[in-house]
This record gives structure tokens, sequence and C-alpha cells, in this order.
């Protein structure tokens, strides 16, 4: 780190000496009755972004901005500074004959980091950079510890991740990324929004931590003595408003799973649900693709996305104008292991073509169990075009629906792009006796020392019994979706605050 001593022009490295000089520097301001922190509001008439787009009509017109000085250039008697807000940058022209002695004497004092006002009027330098030619300067606000200094910047993920804040005033990108992620979800809205859907919220605090395949994380209700756990899906309380005759229904929330973290996965993440009543998994499918090409085209002005983070990852585009594939999990695993389940009958057999396979396997694992892992062997990191990966086997989807033709699988997809699980869907299990013994296959899974399996909830069955209608349904992991849309390296890079081990 560096800064300029504005009083020696002296590089000073300390950080102790550097927020001392600056403690001085607010004491002297306290001491003259010029105290920014009580400073409680402030004027900004428009951001830098408006100013620079609607120049034509701003010029010479005053107006006022607000902003964290990131740049001082002194030329004497008038300095250039750049001024940071949430859109981006401005520039300013500050004169000593312009804002009077005694103010550009206490400007000449403010430090890189310092959030100020400025009034003035719209003009173009002789360079053509749109800027304010300031008639007033303002403190707000007194920084403390200095900035990352300029060449080298925030580059340590770990110290960027950690102080997120420090991060976003540093690396103009960055702060890009979360402004997409917010139109992403606006987008996301506005098309369930105008095909008719609902927005609901469920509890985040459950009895029964149900709907996926997860171990939850556990707390204490204190008023009622109970233990309670934190939601691991969305999917069993937007059924019962299904049944209770809601017909469409979506809610984006935050969910908990006590899992490992790496570069697709965080504890805490957001997740959405959407559910339609008198639909199949095929209505989901349609769904699915509209949703997407709408999201890209509003957010990033096209449905052709490439993904590549850095020059150490393949670049990759991906064309979601094109219908999405629809593969069998059975047909994929062929394709690219070579193994055809559709001729292994038996669990024994399937274990025994995993041995073959050096595949992993639990000694309680079925048929469908071995199959699923095939796929996550071979076929996962190959979905790289938009892709439906259909027809799961029943030992893996407990809230499914049987295929009528086929019941050891089910109407279930999952959506795959750039290798990634983007959603998973359902043609949704309205059959409660068939449901309950699904439930009864899970707690057999608890028994047996599988943390993930689901135990039975009662009130869930009791609103089956009073009837739902045909339901389709699907989970999309938000997080995925944008670090997709911003080319983001890791679920970290689209997390404000992700789940960081702590430094002791």
């Amino acid at each position: 780190m560096a800064e300029e001593n504005n009083n020696e022009n002296k590089p000073l490295v300390n950080v102790a000496e550097l927020r001392q000089i600056r403690l001085d520097k607010l004491a002297a301001l306290q001491e003259a009755g010029k105290d920014p922190f009580k400073v409680t509001t402030a004027k900004q008439d428009y951001h830098s972004k408006y100013i620079v787009e609607h120049f034509d009509e701003l010029e010479n017109k005053t107006i006022s901005v607000a902003g964290r000085i990131m740049t001082k250039r002194p030329m004497g008697k008038a300095s250039f500074i750049n001024i940071n807000d949430r859109d981006g940058k401005i520039q300013a022209y500050v004169r000593k004959d312009e804002v009077g002695d005694e103010e550009y004497a206490d400007f000449k004092k403010y430090d890189i980091g310092d959030i100020i006002q400025v009034t003035g009027y719209v003009f173009k330098t002789k360079t053509g950079e749109v800027s304010i030619h300031a008639s007033d300067v303002k403190l707000l606000s007194k920084s403390l510890l200095p900035l990352p200094e300029k060449y080298h910047g925030l580059t340590d993920k770990e110290t960027r991740y950690r102080q997120r804040y420090l991060d976003l005033i540093v690396n103009p990108e960055v702060k890009d990324t979360f402004m997409k992620r917010s139109a992403i979800l606006r987008a996301v809205r506005d098309y369930l929004d105008s095909n008719d859907f609902i927005e609901v919220e469920t509890p985040l605090l459950v009895q029964n931590a149900g709907g996926a395949s997860a171990r939850p994380f556990y707390t204490h209700y204190n008023a009622l003595n109970e233990d309670l756990k934190l939601r691991i899906s969305l999917e069993l309380y937007l059924k019962r408003l299904i049944v209770g005759g809601m017909e469409r229904v979506y809610e984006i929330g935050r969910v908990f799973r006590n899992e490992g973290l790496d570069r697709r996965h965080n504890p805490e993440f957001t997740l959405m649900e959407i559910y339609q009543a008198y639909t199949d998994y095929n209505g989901m499918m349609d769904l699915t693709e509209n949703l997407f090409r709408y999201v890209s085209q509003k957010v990033l002005g096209t449905t052709k996305i490439v993904y590549q983070p850095d020059e150490t990852f393949p670049k990759v585009e991906i064309d979601l104008s094109k219908p999405f594939k629809k593969v069998t999990m059975v047909d994929c695993v062929k394709e690219y292991s070579g193994v055809d389940f559709s001729e292994i009958k038996t669990d024994d057999e399937a274990k025994k073509v995993a041995k073959e396979h050096n595949i992993a396997y639990e000694e309680r694992h079925k048929r469908g169990d071995i199959l699923n892992l095939f796929f996550d062997e071979y076929c996962e990191k190959n979905l790289v075009q938009p892709t439906f990966l259909m027809d799961h086997p029943i030992e893996i989807s407990p809230l499914t629906k049987k295929k009528p033709d086929n019941p050891d699988y089910v109407e279930r997809f999952e959506v795959f792009m750039n290798g990634w699980e983007m959603g998973n869907a359902y043609s949704e299990l309205n059959d409660p006796i068939d449901q309950r013994k699904r439930f009864e296959d899970q707690e057999k899974l608890l028994a047996q020392g599988d943390e993930e399996a689901n135990h039975t909830d009662e009130d869930f069955l009791t609103a089956l019994e009073y009837g739902m209608p045909p339901t389709g349904g699907i989970g999309f992991g938000i997080d995925r979706m944008v670090m997709l849309l911003t080319n983001a390296e890791s679920i970290r890079d689209v997390l404000l605050f992700p789940t960081m081990k702590p430094l002791e």
C-alpha cells in the first residue's frame, strides 16, 4: 500500500502511520467545526453513467454528484479528481478561485477514499471527457484506512471475499457482476410474473427438512424448547400451496445444506423453485428453455453465451437459441461409458459392472444408485450445450411420478449447461399412498446411515390426501445461473458474502 502525504509528498507504507495521519486530519476538521460525521444528508442529482449518457441535455447545467475520491491530480491552484459512485466514475475539476481559498485548502487535505459531494456545471474537457466544473466541494465521510495502491490493487481472492466492501470499491468489474445478478433476478421475476405465476414465501425454520438429498443445519428455538432445522429445499411447502389451489407459484430464497465448499457449492445459496398445476415435466422443459432465453436476452442482449473466466479455462460458447438436447440417463451413460443399463436387471449385476469400471459404491446402493454414479463419473462434464437429462431411476427420486410404461424410472429431468447441473424438475408425485411408501424407503436409508435421506412428513402426506392436481415443478440454482451469465469462475464470485473458514 502507498499514499501521498499532502504535506511532504513522501510515500508512506506503514498502515498504522497512514491511519494516524488521517485521524489527525479528522481531529483538525472537528476542532474547526467541520466534522464530516455530523453530516446527515447529501445531494446526488444523477449517477455518473447517466451524466455521461445524457451529456447533451445536462451540458452547462449545475448539478450535484456524490461518491468516493479514487484519484487526485493536483496542478497548483487547480486539481482533477475522479469520483466513484454506484454506476462508475465521473471526473471533477476543482479550482481555487472557483471554490474559495478556505474550501480549496480543506480540499487539498482530502485523501483517496474520502466520500465527498461536488456541485458544479457539466462540461467536457479538451480531451472530450465529461466532467463537473466544481463550485462547491463538501466532505461527507472521512476514510481512515488507505485503499490498496493503484497498480497492484486488491488481487488476493481470500481478502476479496472476506472484505467484499473493499473488493467493490477497488474492482469495478466486481460491482458489475452484482449489478448483473440483480438484473438477472429482476428478469426471472418479470418472466414468471408475466406468465401468471405468484411469488410466495415459505418457512426457513422447519421441523422436517425435506425435498432434497442433503444434510441440514440444526438450531434450537428457545420459546418452544424445540429443535428445528434450516430448510434444504422449498419443495414441500410450495406443493402444499398447489394443493390449496394457487396453481402457479414460485419462490426465490436462501436454502442451507450442511456440505462442503468448492467452486460450485456454498452451504447457503439461493434456490428458485417453480410449481405449475395441470402440467408435467414436459411443460417444465418448455418453461426452462423460454426462461433461460428470456433472461439471457434481457440481461446480456444475446442468447449466445461465451464462458471463459480467464485464459486457464477453455473457451465455451453456449447457444440458448437452439432447442435443448434431450437424452435419457440410460442412453447418456451408454454413450459416454459404453455400459447399457437397460441390459442390467439386478443390483448384483450393477455392482459387478461398477467394480469392473472402478466406480466406488456402498453396499446399500441399488441398481438405480449405481446408474447415477456412472452418470456422475462419465457424463456430466460432457453436457456443455443445453441438455435435458431425462428419466432418472426411482431410487434417487423419492418425490417424482413413475413413468407409466416403466416404473423403475420416473418423469424427471435435470438441465445441464457447461457441464453444470442448472436445474432439477419432476412430474410431481401426487399419489399419497405411493408417497408414503417412498418416505418409508427413505426412513430405511436413514436407519442405514444415509444422512441425506428424508424423514416422513406427515403433514405433507395429509395435504396430498386432500388431492393435488397433476403438477410440474422445477428447482433452479440461481447462483449457477449468475455464474454462467457473468462469466464467473467460482460461486464465491457471485455471492456478496460467501462462507469462509475462520481466520484463526
